[in-house]
């Protein structure tokens, strides 16, 4: 079988140097998207344009490549977020030659002249990365964005907007390297009344990288007065982080918050759950609606918040790996009961109570459910002022049981 050639054609046709063209040339098929086979109307060889269903594209070059010659047309550079890295691993590095190129990313940032060593680069294209994008917006003061049609720039401004992050301007370039290039500086706000064509880049600025504070950066163990909550029900900034450490969190996981309150533990999952998904229950409707305002200040679009008295409202979410109950009361045991049910194997379930009896009602259930627990109290005392020292304020005793099912 002959190597297959993967070229990078960069943003239009004046990036291909003499040897990218001898390549293009001397190939028997041409594989690639409709704009990129256009260039070579006049090319004697047999194409086939790149579709959605990659499978059968790769079926159709190792058939092609027996006895002909393939050339596999990339835009931008093969190697970034492009369909180069998907060939070579599945045809395998010995059989693909990569001629690499100029990327939109480099094109976008030559264009606004500015260097972009320290900037943030993220793919929306097809890509499930908002919880990556929250993160680099947060912390970098360049962000260089790869759209589609659906994660357009019109969607990232209004994301935008709800990371309430500080003042931001926005660079959309569409169509680089073409005629119809056109290259917009706006605000996420001006941005969201517009419509672009596609393809396109967004470059996001802001002015400085603010340090983690109140404006939205989740961080383990955040003071309580970052969250919108009612008076006292919020599972306090100390509780939360010994809270998190014993629900052993993944990347993968899917975790119910029961009883959320503020959603301050299912945000700070969020920390380490970025590809799984997050729901917090809640039946309150102020407490619904605080749960909103800090997924959308914290950034974190894996979060679901379902409205439900429990313990309904849990039939039609998917099993969980990881269970936090910050709330129960008097329903406790019929909660852990219906929780428990839905369990996957090596699953944790994580319950928090400030009442004595409570304790007993969650050793009982979880131990008939055949989970084995642990139990710990947290006591924490705060340092407050006095007129010339400090003197220690005790907080309520918090018991944090643990069931770990086998």
């Amino acid at each position: 079988m002959k190597p297959v050639s993967i070229i990078g054609m960069g943003t239009s046709a004046d990036d291909l140097t003499a040897k990218h063209l001898a390549v293009i040339q001397a190939a028997d098929v041409l594989v690639g998207g409709k704009r990129l086979l256009a260039w070579f109307n006049n090319h004697p060889a047999e194409k086939k344009e790149i579709d959605k269903n990659l499978k059968e594209i790769l079926a159709y070059i190792q058939t092609q490549r027996k006895d002909k010659q393939v050339a596999v047309l990339a835009s931008g550079d093969p190697l970034f977020y492009g369909i180069g890295a998907y060939l070579s691993k599945t045809l395998g590095t010995e059989d693909v030659i990569i001629y690499p190129n100029i990327s939109s990313v480099a094109v976008a940032f030559a264009r606004i002249k500015e260097s972009w060593h320290d900037a943030a680069l993220i793919s929306l294209h097809g890509r499930q990365s908002q919880q990556e994008l929250a993160e680099a917006i947060r912390g970098h003061r360049k962000v260089a964005v790869l759209t589609d049609p659906d994660n357009n720039p019109q969607w990232l401004a209004k994301y935008i907007e709800r990371l309430a992050v500080g003042a931001i301007r926005m660079c959309v370039l569409e169509h680089l390297g073409s005629d119809a290039e056109r290259v917009q500086w706006m605000t996420p706000a001006q941005a969201r009344q517009k419509s672009f064509a596609d393809p396109n880049v967004v470059i996001i600025k802001r002015d400085e990288v603010a340090a983690a504070d109140a404006s939205g950066e989740v961080v383990l163990g955040a003071p309580d007065d970052w969250y919108e909550h009612q008076q006292g029900l919020i599972t306090k900034a100390e509780v939360r982080a010994v809270t998190l450490s014993k629900l052993r969190l993944v990347d993968h996981h899917v975790l119910w918050d029961l009883g959320a309150g503020s959603g301050s533990v299912a945000i700070e999952a969020a920390m380490f759950i970025k590809t799984g998904q997050l729901y917090a229950v809640e039946k309150n409707n102020e407490r619904i609606r605080h749960i909103e305002i800090n997924r959308d200040k914290f950034g974190v679009p894996n979060l679901q918040v379902i409205q439900a008295t429990l313990p309904d409202g849990l039939q039609e979410l998917p099993d969980p790996d990881r269970i936090f109950i910050g709330g129960g009361g008097k329903h406790l045991a019929a909660i852990i009961d219906a929780a428990a049910a839905r369990l996957t194997a090596k699953g944790i379930m994580v319950i928090n109570t400030v009442l004595i009896k409570n304790v007993d009602v969650a050793l009982e259930t979880m131990g008939k459910c055949d989970l084995k627990t642990d139990l710990v109290q947290l006591q924490v005392s705060r340092g407050k002022a006095m007129p010339w020292d400090q003197r220690l304020e005790a907080q309520n005793p918090v018991w944090i049981i643990a069931g770990h099912k086998d």
